[in-house]
């Protein structure tokens, strides 16, 4: 049987596929071109002030001035010291005039147990 195999071997043409190592070359004309545009390109060259028209001149903001003492500082301060202090009177509030009786609350508690009327259609 090895020898059927090995005439049957010689026998048959033999077909192999030939691998090839180098790229076959498949030129992209568009891309050769856009290569070809990107590279050659040079942009124009830019003015050296072309960068004023959009920053600020930089401008340091004034120092605070201090504040200054009146020139007759003890004299206002003996007139301050002589002041009386003022009494506001104090407005009552409606918490405070309200009386809190125990007849309210158990008016109160009336109310919210007293059935809801019900409105009539006409």
């Amino acid at each position: 049987m090895s020898a059927l195999l090995r005439q049957v071997a010689r026998a048959a043409p033999r077909q192999s596929r030939f691998l090839s190592t180098s790229q076959v070359s498949r030129k992209d004309l568009v891309q050769d071109m856009y290569l070809r545009e990107l590279k050659a390109y040079k942009p124009a060259p830019q003015a050296k002030d072309a960068h004023l028209a959009h920053v600020k001149a930089y401008k340091a903001p004034s120092s605070p001035t201090p504040p200054a003492l009146p020139a007759d500082l003890a004299s206002e301060l003996a007139a301050y010291d002589s002041q009386e202090p003022g009494t506001v009177p104090t407005a009552t509030t409606s918490a405070e005039t309200t009386t809190v009786t125990g007849d309210a609350a158990a008016e109160f508690l009336a109310h919210l147990e007293a059935d809801i009327p019900k409105e009539v259609h006409h």
